[in-house]
């Protein structure tokens, strides 16, 4: 039996306690800080996961066995160095080291190993304040939109998308004098690319995997993908368009020699790797790489895993996870998140939140607080209304019929998440 401690408080985290808490093998699980949901079935408590060492004296102090990192900020920064010290290196930690996970902290990381090993990406340039001058110059060569990122974690903020060519260099000036702080001392310049994305999903120990359900989210605030960039704001588990044709070149293509790269590379990898791809003219490409799961992704894909969870996260440390194929729940999973008004800008937060007793599917809390007895929202993504059905049509309506029943001031959310892949 195994006592674990989960690290993060939206709704993925919730999903990984609904998952984990159905293992035969749990004892019990931990949560911290968690948030007003997470408490059905796991312990909320106050840590602060930046600070290591406050961490692992909570580890230790109550025999935790496994720690589950959802957000990239402490893998990054690494936490899963940190538990290699003697008095540490039993506990199992569920992430990769600060080196793997530069495939998320560093675009300019990033875009080098998938240069290096043939991975399908766009191509790009990377500025510094040094070569500013050859960054207008590739700016030059390219057409419309153009497409900058900070190379280091930015809290989603650091990817601009602009038309004009003399916007774009005044953004690069801007970016580089420390608009997104130290994220943006590097910039990569990319060319667009023009298709539809979707995620895959591996578990690897860093020399093999297993694939997890694919999704698609949206990460507009209006409907048909029009307003500012959120978090997301729903996904759908599978994706239509993802043929059994498609995924194999993805995996040959694309997952097949990153996981290769990270075993040549000899990277510290036992967790999740997301492959964020665009299909462009029926061929995939990478976008990013997170080190992690993404939320709300995490809401579709677990529900859809027909699999002990807790037994997939220990297959990582005994050489078992090669014998895994993934098995999946027929039919399909949407999740409809519910925001706060004002979001994804300014935003109240401590608006009351009133859940029906007679609602389909599984909420997951992403942003909740109790208080006072109450439930009240506390985040700009507050709530995750996810469903299974056949089909994609009956889980949307019963996703948007919850979310109908739900109540709290300035609610918002997405009534077409999945609608425009019936035309794909």
């Amino acid at each position: 039996m195994y006592t674990i401690l989960i690290l993060g408080s939206g709704g993925r985290e919730h999903a990984f306690i609904h998952s984990l808490h159905k293992s035969p093998l749990c004892q019990k699980i931990f949560v911290a800080p968690g948030n007003g949901g997470t408490d059905d079935f796991a312990e909320n408590v106050v840590l602060d996961i930046k600070n290591f060492e406050s961490v692992a004296q909570f580890v230790l102090g109550n025999k935790v066995d496994i720690v589950v990192v959802g957000p990239e900020a402490p893998l990054v920064e690494g936490i899963v160095d940190y538990f290699r010290s003697e008095k540490l290196k039993h506990i199992k930690v569920v992430g990769p080291d600060a080196f793997a996970a530069q495939l998320e902290g560093s675009k300019a990381f990033a875009k080098k190993f998938m240069q290096k090993y043939n991975i399908p990406t766009a191509g790009y340039l990377e500025v510094s304040s040094g070569n500013i001058e050859e960054g207008y110059h590739f700016l030059d060569k390219l057409s419309p939109p153009y497409v900058l990122k900070a190379d280091g974690l930015a809290a989603g903020k650091g990817v601009l998308i602009l038309n004009e060519l003399s916007e774009a260099k005044e953004e690069l000036s801007l970016m580089l004098s420390g608009k997104f702080g130290d994220a943006s001392s590097k910039v990569v310049i990319e060319e667009f690319l023009d298709g539809i994305e979707f995620s895959v999903f591996a578990l690897t120990d860093g020399r093999n995997y297993a694939l997890l359900p694919q999704a698609k989210d949206y990460k507009r605030i209006g409907e048909g993908d029009t307003g500012l960039n959120t978090g997301g704001m729903g996904a759908v588990s599978p994706v239509p368009f993802v043929t059994d044709e498609l995924l194999d070149d993805v995996i040959k293509s694309i997952i097949d020699p990153t996981i290769q790269g990270i075993g040549l590379e000899k990277m510290s990898y036992k967790g999740f790797v997301f492959f964020g791809l665009i299909l462009v003219k029926g061929k995939p490409y990478v976008i990013e790489y997170n080190c992690r799961m993404g939320d709300p992704e995490t809401e579709v894909v677990l529900p859809r895993l027909d699999e002990d969870l807790l037994s997939l996260f220990l297959s990582l440390f005994d050489n078992s996870l090669e014998t895994h194929i993934c098995q999946e729940i027929p039919g399909y999973a949407t999740t409809v998140m519910l925001v706060s008004g004002g979001y994804p800008g300014d935003y109240e937060k401590g608006k009351k939140i009133s859940l029906s007793d007679h609602s389909e599917g599984t909420i997951f809390h992403a942003g909740t607080k109790k208080s006072e007895g109450l439930l009240k929202t506390e985040g700009g993504r507050v709530l995750a209304v996810t469903s299974l059905a056949p089909t994609m049509d009956q889980a949307l309506k019963a996703s948007i019929g919850t979310a109908e029943k739900i109540h709290f001031d300035g609610k918002y959310f997405r009534r077409d998440i999945g609608v425009d892949l019936k035309e794909k």
